[in-house]
């Protein structure tokens, strides 16, 4: 037994006009500001995932060195206070400038400065780490602190 559409339903069918040109042409414009609006966000998105990357970068860098330094000996010359500006503290900036101690790691550049010796508690050493790089053309940096014992 075959079901044939009915009259009605053939009419109705008939009756369908579609969309028209207009309404085409305006969904296909909502579409493109839409897709455009998505893409603008790309670029930005890319570089501050540049910026980001060079923190961390920097940061693992500058963790590293400060555990580079806690496994020396207490009297080794990275553990020093080359220039003599570290006494209660001072010497210890974030400019780089004036470091007791530098290297470089590819494009970053890697200053540490001592304390002198029972700075801030007895048999103790304060290391300031300092990690510059260029970022777009602006001087950016990091630093950290660490408290280094004194192992009797």
């Amino acid at each position: 037994m075959h079901i044939w559409p009915t009259r009605g339903f053939l009419k109705r069918m008939r009756d369908q006009k579609g969309f028209s040109l207009l309404e085409i042409i305006v969904a296909i414009a909502i579409l493109s500001v839409g897709i455009l609006a998505a893409g603008s966000l790309q670029g930005p998105a890319c570089k501050n995932n540049v910026i980001s990357r060079n923190y961390t970068e920097a940061s693992t860098i500058a963790t590293d060195r400060i555990e580079k330094l806690m496994v020396l000996d207490w009297d080794d010359t990275l553990l020093s206070d080359t220039d003599n500006d570290g006494t209660n503290g001072g010497g210890l900036d974030d400019t780089g400038t004036g470091a007791d101690h530098s290297a470089v790691d590819g494009k970053y550049t890697i200053y540490w400065n001592v304390s002198a010796d029972d700075f801030p508690v007895p048999d103790t050493k304060t290391v300031r780490v300092i990690v510059m790089w260029n970022n777009r053309g602006t001087q950016a940096r990091i630093s950290m602190d660490r408290i280094v014992p004194k192992i009797i």
